[in-house]
């Protein structure tokens, strides 16, 4: 049976979450540039990072910081550590007012992988729309599906030119489920059978 794949988002419907804030340095300055962790890139990061919690409530294992930078507990990051060790960087984290280990979870691959007709919807940018910086790349997707031919050795990544998605394989969503991880939420964005 072939590998299924989900993209990974933070369960904001959790009653009495919390919400974390905007990246920053160890000064409390907000980060210039926080999409470095979520655009399917290596960062070359060296400071630890500070999140303020925006919205108090119940910590969470698997959650997103502004920009939808992903944050995880330290059993979240070894379990990534250890079944997608090549894809993924982790940066340390400072949350105030917590004593656990948290972590940023940069996956740093990006994999040309969505398969628009198998999708719902996939729209582009156009040179109509007046951002040429833009042109070629995903507008919106809506019901995401895969291409799992073109995945290679990847196991997370974030889908070229729609790394707004985390995508994980099925072991890994299982993995998470075996130990009970807090805040994720999975979308199945296998290919259509």
């Amino acid at each position: 049976m072939p590998q299924r794949y989900f993209d990974l988002t933070d369960d904001v419907y959790l009653e009495g979450r919390w919400e974390l804030g905007h990246p920053q340095d160890t000064q409390g300055v907000k980060l210039v540039n926080p999409w470095q962790f979520r655009t399917g890139k290596p960062s070359s990061w060296t400071e630890r990072v500070r999140i303020p919690v925006k919205i108090p409530g119940t910590a969470m294992d698997y959650s997103h910081a502004a920009f939808g930078i992903p944050v995880v507990t330290s059993r979240v990051a070894t379990l990534f550590e250890r079944l997608a060790p090549n894809d993924v960087q982790l940066f340390p984290v400072d949350i105030q007012g917590q004593p656990d280990d948290f972590f940023i979870l940069n996956a740093i691959r990006r994999v040309n992988c969505i398969d628009d007709e198998a999708s719902e919807e996939a729209r582009y940018w156009t040179s109509e729309d007046g951002w040429a910086e833009k042109v070629g790349m995903y507008r919106s997707v809506w019901g995401m599906r895969i291409d799992a031919t073109r995945l290679g050795s990847a196991r997370v990544f974030r889908p070229l030119h729609w790394e707004v998605a985390l995508v994980i394989p099925e072991d890994i969503k299982l993995a998470l489920e075996a130990i009970g991880a807090t805040g994720v939420r999975f979308q199945d964005v296998s290919p259509l059978r």
